[in-house]
């Protein structure tokens, strides 16, 4: 009972005499920090909203103003003609108030005024500015007069100095294409996915909706789009992933992993110790708007933030009908998981952010305590792994009052959730390979109950010290998390460090309070509905197949060198992969960003073209080198212009997405839009890029990288292949698919695609010698299986 008694600030007992009260000086003080930390959050809030608001211009910029205009009236010019003198005739008349002040006060409320105009027309033309696209259909290397001129109006409208928000009134709103080009594209993207008569009826049907329902639809999109930020965010929010009724773990969820060659200590409570501490400084920097703005790479056009905002103390509810995603202003404790039992950490002590190595001794005190969960507590977690509407059930019915609502609430607002695993994991043993997707898995999944999945983001510690996190998608893409895990590795590493026996530096103040068990009153029926969604679970881990291929053969230095683009060599190989494994093609999907737009998040790049068929065809199909070499490049300029009309608005699929979501508003019917938006994704792709390179020293230490993170299929008989490419010399797969379906084989594939990488780079490197037959050296490559 230690921890319910630090839990209370007074005591009082009743006596003859009267209320005898004892105060706690110890509680009472918490509260008195604990109340000023948060005046001085609200207080850098709002002088960070100020210096937003103003931004480009700054709040030392109205001073300048200010007095440029007094100076102007001392030299008995009027440069406002005439509006000074209208100001003063419609002030208060005030016996206090001589002429010569009223002047004063008329110039400065004119000044302020004029102020106020010069930042709407500096946020306006720096929109417009960033509404200009043209830039990334330039053949690289070569920039024309236009976007000189336009790189030189962006700098000089940006200001100097932004905050992470700065932009965010300066970022266009996202465009709605027409109903023409998109159908246009749409059946383009079509073509080398059906025969001639499935192609025609796709044809009739898209020509039909154009002609007529098409542009009723669309007169509601431009509706929105006119009174909305952004005509797409909300509606994918809510309809892609908060309605979603199937288990949020491996269908949604998604995961990173930690450094892939090195450990920087074994000891778990250390890792945990640094890491969390590292989280806590990001959540600092995130708070004060200290993060620079992300920019496209090698540019100065920045990227929408608004996903920034729930990183930390957020929760996806369940619903019968809907989920919501909850986000709470602060939170100065985290929930950490450990052998069935919940705890409760404080990472604040008397107003500060405890230190690494006290992190680590509160930690370390977990893992030493030997209580037992409470009956029903263990395998808790697997409500949020299971289907959505038993969760939703289960919590209104079991978790709405009591002891269980204040831990359930005290899980949902923490900063984070925690897990203590008792595996270890990583590149372990004789078949490292095979290590490696136990790991995939296990951040993905777990044991389906000792993971908190509703959580905006869960960190797993390891009892050999790696670690990884899991990320719920509804609030952001994987680059704002991958954003807050880079920082957290290299703060980690390099700048926190651990002493010589692997413990965090620094001292402990033993007399810190000990982490507070949460505590459960689980009754029957409510064990009953954890059972079966555990069993829910269970099947969908077990039917998950794994498989992280790390290439080291070579990277996207040598793809650079052969003149190409390594996002688009790389979705080359896995469509070259994908026809090798099942001989057809399918509807691929990968991942593009619309940040370039105000709330954007992401687009479809469809992947498989007619170009790209043409040139595995003809691969496959034994002809010339230079004729595949040919074919290569112009699929790989079709792919580079679909990726760049996705991220300037011209995709086509959130379009598709929206004109259907206002023919349901509508109680429309559509036979086209119902067919396109049913059409499966058997090849669900993404890359991550490293974002915040400066971070890490990836030519002379590019052990010290992630090795990135993975996601489950999107189809039942597809695959889900993310890449992440790292420096020059490594690319990272992470594939999955389903053992239920006898046509994928997660590791088959992985072989496919390595097998894919090196005819590819055979076929576009001029050093190497090469068959005039690329197709011929496939079957040498069978026999090596």
């Amino acid at each position: 009972m230690a921890e319910a008694h630090q839990a209370v600030a007074f005591q009082f007992t009743v006596t003859p005499e009267g209320i005898d009260l004892q105060l706690s000086h110890q509680a009472l003080t918490e509260i008195y920090l604990s109340g000023v930390r948060s005046w001085k959050k609200r207080i850098i809030r709002l002088k960070n909203s100020v210096i937003t608001g103003v931004y480009p211009a700054s709040p030392s910029s109205w001073l300048f103003v200010v007095i440029a205009i007094l100076a102007t009236m001392y030299t008995r010019s009027d440069p406002s003609m005439g509006l000074i003198a209208k100001i003063q005739e419609h002030l208060p008349v005030s016996q206090s108030m001589s002429t010569q002040c009223q002047a004063v006060v008329s110039a400065v409320l004119f000044s302020t005024m004029l102020w106020l105009l010069l930042i709407f027309t500096m946020r306006l033309c720096l929109k417009q500015l960033l509404s200009y696209h043209r830039w990334m259909f330039e053949q690289h290397g070569k920039m024309s007069t236009t976007t000189k001129v336009w790189v030189a109006l962006v700098r000089i409208f940006s200001g100097r100095k932004p905050l992470l928000y700065s932009y965010q009134g300066s970022l266009p709103n996202l465009p709605v294409p027409t109903v023409k080009d998109t159908v246009k594209r749409y059946l383009e993207s079509v073509r080398p996915l059906t025969d001639d008569s499935q192609y025609e009826r796709m044809t009739q049907l898209a020509t039909e909706f154009e002609s007529s329902l098409g542009n009723r639809l669309q007169w509601y999109l431009k509706l929105k789009a006119l009174w909305a930020s952004n005509y797409v965010s909300d509606w994918w929010e809510e309809y892609v992933y908060l309605r979603g009724r199937s288990p949020l773990m491996v269908n949604s969820n998604y995961y990173g992993m930690d450094f892939l060659y090195v450990t920087p200590t074994p000891i778990q409570a250390a890792r945990a110790g640094n890491s969390i501490h590292a989280f806590f400084l990001y959540r600092r920097k995130l708070n004060r708007e200290e993060i620079k703005p992300s920019r496209i790479p090698g540019t100065v056009i920045p990227l929408c933030a608004a996903q920034c905002e729930r990183i930390f103390n957020t929760a996806r509810t369940p619903g019968e009908e809907t989920d919501s995603v909850q986000h709470w202003q602060d939170s100065d404790y985290i929930v950490v998981y450990h052998r069935g039992r919940y705890f409760r950490l404080r990472v604040y002590q008397a107003g500060r952010l405890l230190s690494p190595r006290e992190i680590e001794f509160q930690i370390q005190r977990i893992l030493d305590d030997t209580s037992p969960p409470s009956k029903g507590e263990a395998k808790l977690g697997a409500l949020t792994a299971g289907d959505r509407i038993p969760w939703a059930q289960a919590r209104k019915k079991h978790f709405g009052s009591g002891v269980n609502k204040r831990s359930l609430d005290c899980i949902e607002r923490a900063a984070f959730f925690v897990t203590l695993d008792d595996d270890e994991q990583g590149m372990l043993g004789d078949d490292p390979e095979a290590s490696l997707d136990r790991y995939a898995k296990s951040l993905l999944h777990g044991k389906c109950y000792d993971r908190w999945f509703d959580k905006s983001f869960s960190v797993v510690y390891f009892k050999n010290g790696k670690t990884g996190i899991n990320a719920e998608h509804s609030w952001a893409d994987a680059p704002v998390v991958a954003h807050l895990w880079e920082y957290t590795l290299a703060t980690d590493c390099f700048q926190l460090g651990y002493n010589a026996e692997g413990h965090c530096k620094g001292e402990v103040d033993s007399s810190l309070p000990r982490p507070q068990k949460l505590n459960w009153e689980i009754a029957p029926e409510c064990e009953e509905q954890i059972s079966q969604s555990l069993t829910v679970a269970q099947a969908l881990a077990d039917d998950l197949d794994f498989h992280v291929l790390s290439f080291k053969d070579f990277g996207k230095g040598r793809v650079k060198r052969c003149r190409v683009s390594p996002d688009a060599f790389v979705q080359m190989a896995l469509q070259l992969a994908y026809y090798r494994n099942r001989r057809t093609f399918c509807l691929t999907y990968e991942a593009s960003m619309t940040r370039l737009f105000r709330e954007g998040r992401t687009e479809t790049v469809r992947s498989c073209t007619s170009e790209s068929s043409a040139f595995v065809r003809a691969l496959e199909g034994g002809e010339a080198a230079e004729v595949c070499r040919r074919l290569f490049r112009s699929a790989s300029e079709k792919h580079q212009q679909l990726y760049r009309l996705a991220m300037t608005g011209a995709g086509i699929d959130r379009h598709l997405f929206c004109l259907y979501v206002v023919s349901k508003y509508l109680g429309v019917e559509s036979p086209f839009l119902k067919e396109v938006l049913s059409e499966p994704w058997r090849l669900s792709t993404s890359q991550t890029p490293v974002q915040q390179v400066e971070l890490f020293d990836m030519v002379n230490h590019p052990e010290y990288i992630s090795c990135g993170g993975g996601f489950g299929p999107v189809a039942d008989d597809g695959y889900g292949v993310s890449y992440y490419v790292l420096g020059d010399s490594m690319i990272n797969f992470h594939i999955s698919c389903k053992h239920s379906c006898p046509d994928t084989d997660a590791h088959k594939f992985g072989a496919e695609i390595r097998k894919a990488l090196h005819d590819l780079i055979q076929l576009l490197s001029p050093s190497h010698r090469e068959p005039s037959k690329v197709g011929e050296s496939r079957h040498e490559f069978k026999k090596d299986l």
